[in-house]
C-alpha cells in the first residue's frame, strides 16, 4: 500500500500543476512591488492579509477550470463562491464580499453559471459586489473574495512548526458530486445555517489560538494540500496512512484510500497544532459536526513528505 500511495501522489496531475507554477510565483515574489508597511502576509497563503488597524483585510482569488465550466456550468458557478469562502474561513476569517469575472459562448450555459454563482452567494451569505462579464467569447470564470479577521487570530498557511501534529478535519455527511466522482459534496444539499456552522469551527479555533497553520483541502487532495503547507512553512511531514479515515458512504461505494486522498473534499481542512492544543481542537470540530483526527507530525526535513503504515516508512516526494 505504501508504494501504491506514494506513486499515486507523484503522478497526481493537480500536484504536478502546483509544482509547475513555482517558478512563476518565485518571479513575481522577487520582481513585483512590495509594501511591507501594509502587507502582513501574501504569496503562499490561502488568503493574503493586509493591515487594517487592529484587523486584517483578507484577499483571495481562484479560477475555475474551463472543462468544469463547459460540462457543469451551474456547479462551476457555485464552486467559484465556495472556493473563496473556504480560503477565508481556513485562516480563521469571515467572508465579506465577492467579485466575479465571467466569460461564456453559449447564453444557456452562461445563465447556468450565473445561477450557480447566485446560489453560492445565498448559501454562504456572501454578496456579489463587483465583476466583469463577457457574454460572447470563451469560457472563463474566476472569483476574488474579501474578508476580515482580528490580527491576533489570523492563522497562516506558512506557520507549521516542527513537532506539530497534523490534523485533518472533514464533513463526512456528503455524497459524490454530480460533476465528478472525485468530488466530495457536502454543501449543495444543505441549508446555509448548516454549512456555515461547520465553517465557523475555524473561527473558534482561530479565536482560541489552537492552530499554528491551516489550509483547506482543494483539488490537490489531502497530500497535495499538505505538500503546499510544508513548502511554504519550510518544514516536512510524516503521515501514518492508518490514521486517515474515509467517510462511510464512500467506503460503501468502494472508494479506497488511494482514491480518497486525491479527492477534492469540500468543507475540509488540514491544520497543524502542538500536542496541548489537539484535544480542544478536535472537540471544537466535533461540536460543529466535523470528523477530525491526528494523522501525522511535522518534521524538520524541509519540503519532504514521508508516509508510513505504523511499521514501514517511505520518502515520497520533495515539493
Amino acid at each position: 500500500m505504501l508504494k501504491k500511495i506514494a506513486e499515486n501522489i507523484r503522478q497526481n496531475k493537480n500536484i504536478i500543476e502546483k509544482k509547475d507554477i513555482s517558478p512563476i510565483v518565485h518571479y513575481i515574489e522577487k520582481n513585483s512591488f512590495k509594501n511591507r508597511s501594509r502587507i502582513f502576509s501574501d504569496i503562499g497563503e490561502d488568503s493574503a492579509a493586509i493591515n487594517d488597524g487592529d484587523s486584517f483585510f483578507l484577499l483571495t482569488t481562484d479560477r475555475i477550470k474551463t472543462e468544469f465550466i463547459k460540462k457543469f456550468p451551474f456547479g462551476a458557478g457555485f464552486s467559484s463562491i465556495l472556493v473563496g469562502v473556504d480560503d477565508i474561513y481556513c485562516c480563521g476569517g469571515t467572508p465579506l464580499a465577492a467579485s466575479i469575472i465571467i466569460s461564456f459562448k453559449d447564453s444557456r450555459k452562461g445563465q447556468q453559471i450565473i445561477e450557480g454563482i447566485s446560489e453560492g452567494s445565498r448559501k454562504f451569505k456572501v454578496p456579489i459586489v463587483r465583476g466583469h462579464t463577457n457574454p460572447s467569447g470563451w469560457y472563463e470564470l474566476s472569483s476574488t473574495m474579501v474578508g476580515e479577521i482580528k490580527k491576533k487570530n489570523y492563522i497562516s498557511a506558512k506557520n507549521a512548526q516542527v513537532n506539530d501534529n497534523i490534523i485533518v478535519a472533514v464533513d463526512f455527511d456528503g455524497k459524490v458530486g454530480k460533476a465528478s466522482n472525485m468530488y466530495w459534496d457536502n454543501t449543495t444539499f444543505k441549508s446555509s445555517e448548516e454549512v456555515l456552522k461547520k465553517r465557523k469551527s475555524l473561527n473558534i479555533i482561530a479565536e482560541r489560538h489552537l492552530a499554528n497553520s491551516s489550509k483547506d483541502i482543494s483539488n490537490g487532495g489531502v497530500f497535495g494540500t499538505l505538500l503546499q503547507l510544508i513548502k511554504y512553512s519550510n518544514v516536512g511531514a510524516s503521515v501514518n496512512l492508518n490514521d486517515i479515515e474515509i467517510p462511510p458512504k464512500l467506503l460503501e461505494l468502494g472508494y479506497t484510500l488511494d482514491i480518497y486522498v486525491n479527492m477534492f473534499l469540500s468543507t475540509s481542512y488540514i491544520l497543524t497544532a502542538p500536542d496541548i492544543n489537539c484535544k480542544p481542537m478536535l472537540q471544537v470540530f466535533k461540536n460543529h459536526g466535523m470528523e477530525a483526527k491526528v494523522i501525522g507530525k511535522i518534521i524538520k526535513e524541509k519540503h519532504l513528505l514521508k508516509i508510513n503504515d505504523g511499521k514501514d516508512s517511505l520518502d515520497v516526494i520533495k515539493f
